[in-house]
């Protein structure tokens, strides 16, 4: 639900922490976002992390940090345009300029919350909607640069591929170490921000198969890079747990195991 809307035209801009840590610093991160993209951005802890203790690096802040408050017009930018169109994209990146109440009235617009043209003029017209809608997903497709970038943990030449979000990232990392002592070798990523970049779609196909590991019944993750990414089904695994308890190497080692079995 956070990374769709209900109508299926609308994505969101979603972030993934792995520890409280992470938490922190994406917070400060979806503000820059949801201003700069001028839309709602998830961060996404899960169970583990919202509930018990963990040990990360002391928090810090930078004080020199300054918030990226995206296209805002100022005063003198609004002098030099002729009028003000709240909607319309001038750059082709799906971005409209947007103004702050009381800098200036050339500013100031009024529009409906649906059905209005790129001029925020009402409108019933189809392909004028079509167009409206169009420009936010193109919006969005430009986050994909923005966003986190994955983590990813290089294995030279392994075939396999371990694909991860959010609290599972250190019993990845344990798993990961084991199973190499007993020769399985996995290259790993772990996805920290959504719509996905295109170095998420290279790791996925650059593997013959992927094993996706995550705490939920409905596979998730899998469901979202099967969606975002267009890479086939059948190289991606689903290895889950979702017993109530924090996962752990053990739950990822037999998950990946109980695959390998299968296809033997």
């Amino acid at each position: 639900r956070c990374a769709y809307g209900p109508h299926g035209d609308t994505r969101h801009i979603c972030l993934y922490p792995s520890d409280p840590r992470a938490a922190f610093e994406f917070a400060a991160v979806s503000f820059d976002l949801a201003e700069r993209y001028q839309t709602p951005v998830f961060v996404l802890s899960d169970l583990d992390i919202g509930m018990n203790d963990w040990m990360v690096p002391a928090l810090s802040w930078d004080d020199a940090y300054r918030p990226d408050r995206g296209k805002v017009l100022s005063a003198e930018e609004l002098e030099g345009v002729k009028t003000f169109y709240r909607y319309l994209d001038a750059d082709g990146d799906g971005i409209a300029a947007r103004t702050l109440p009381g800098v200036s009235p050339k500013g100031a617009f009024f529009t409906r919350g649906s059905g209005h043209n790129r001029f925020g003029a009402y409108t019933e017209d189809g392909d004028e909607y079509v167009e409206v809608i169009d420009r936010i997903d193109r919006k969005i497709q430009h986050a994909a640069r923005a966003v986190p970038a994955p983590f990813v943990r290089p294995a030279p030449g392994a075939k396999m591929g371990l694909v991860t979000v959010g609290g599972c990232h250190a019993a990845c990392l344990e798993a990961l170490d084991l199973l190499a002592a007993e020769g399985v070798a996995l290259e790993y990523m772990r996805v920290r921000g959504l719509p996905f970049g295109p170095e998420v779609t290279k790791f996925l196909e650059a593997h013959e198969v992927n094993f996706v590991v995550e705490q939920n019944r409905d596979s998730q993750l899998r469901s979202l890079l099967m969606l975002e990414t267009g890479v086939a089904i059948d190289r991606l695994e689903s290895v889950r747990y979702y017993g109530g308890f924090p996962l752990s190497a053990s739950h990822v080692i037999a998950g990946i195991k109980a695959k390998l079995e299968q296809a033997a």
